[in-house]
């Protein structure tokens, strides 16, 4: 049974890309060598973060959006046979793509 995600605060879930299986040259390369990705689509956002004020600032990026983020960033997460990961917004997300 698939659940809804609903991301807290400045946090959003998403789905990482899939490593490299073979290099430019056709050599394949095992599980033990790849390396960990660190681009993913973005599959759920949370709300945005609040001020000390309590001023909601909504985030730049929405569900759907490709980004890149910090290598050995976030809480891995698996549901269904399917990993995802978890990460602030603010903090881990480096960039958008596209």
């Amino acid at each position: 049974m698939a659940r809804k995600f609903h991301p807290m605060g400045d946090r959003v879930i998403l789905k990482a890309a899939e490593g490299e299986e073979q290099t430019k040259s056709g050599i394949y390369i095992p599980d033990t060598a790849k390396e960990k990705p660190n681009e993913g689509t973005i599959i759920a956002v949370g709300p945005g973060r609040t001020t000390p004020e309590g001023k909601l600032l909504p985030l730049d990026i929405k569900v759907g959006d490709t980004v890149i983020y910090s290598k050995f960033s976030g809480v891995e997460y698996t549901e269904d046979g399917e990993d995802y990961l978890i990460l602030s917004a603010d903090r881990d997300i480096l960039a958008k793509i596209g």
